[in-house]
């Protein structure tokens, strides 16, 4: 599959069957990912595989009710972590932009979408998830204090493939000065 192929096909996926997502494709997903940019080459992105159900469990207490169906169903949940105070800092730990702090989650996502789209490839598929509590799952998987959560990807393998949502137009998108 071409790269613009995997852009457009993939898809956020809510219901997966029961098979695991096997730590050698987990592996080859976190390789991939691992070539996101980042600022100044930074890095900082992390992935926790959270597949004891326990873990999960506790987890669950602290996201919304619509991403407690989906970790539900799904045998592998990745906590994306980042490591804290590197994207948008200089060496002494000042600022470099008015964006502060907030490259961290920049580079996060970045690192979010290209692992979403190596699954993809790979045969899996994956939603992000946003709304939940970061101090709490941080707390729930013993992350330490200097990293902290971005987001939550849920994978595995889906149940049936969803059907695109209707896009914006370029010309809704795309202005020309």
């Amino acid at each position: 599959m071409n790269t613009i192929e995997c852009i457009k096909s993939r898809r956020s996926v809510r219901e997966f069957t029961d098979q695991k997502v096997s730590h050698p494709i987990l592996e080859q997903i976190v390789e991939a990912a691992s070539f996101s940019p980042s600022w100044k080459n930074t890095q900082i992105s992390r992935y926790v595989v959270v597949e004891d159900n326990e873990i999960k469990q506790n987890i669950m207490e602290y996201v919304s009710e619509g991403n407690k169906r989906i970790l539900a169903g799904t045998q592998t949940l990745v906590v994306v972590t980042y490591i804290k105070n590197r994207s948008g800092f200089e060496r002494d730990g000042s600022y470099t932009t008015k964006k502060e702090g907030s490259w961290q989650m920049f580079d996060a996502g970045v690192a979010s979408q290209t692992f979403c789209l190596a699954a993809h490839e790979l045969g899996v598929g994956s939603v992000i998830m946003g709304i939940f509590d970061e101090d709490e799952i941080a707390r729930v998987i013993d992350l330490s204090e200097d990293r902290a959560v971005a987001a939550l990807i849920a994978i595995g393998y889906e149940t049936e493939h969803p059907n695109a949502p209707k896009r914006k137009t370029v010309e809704d998108l795309l202005e020309y000065k």
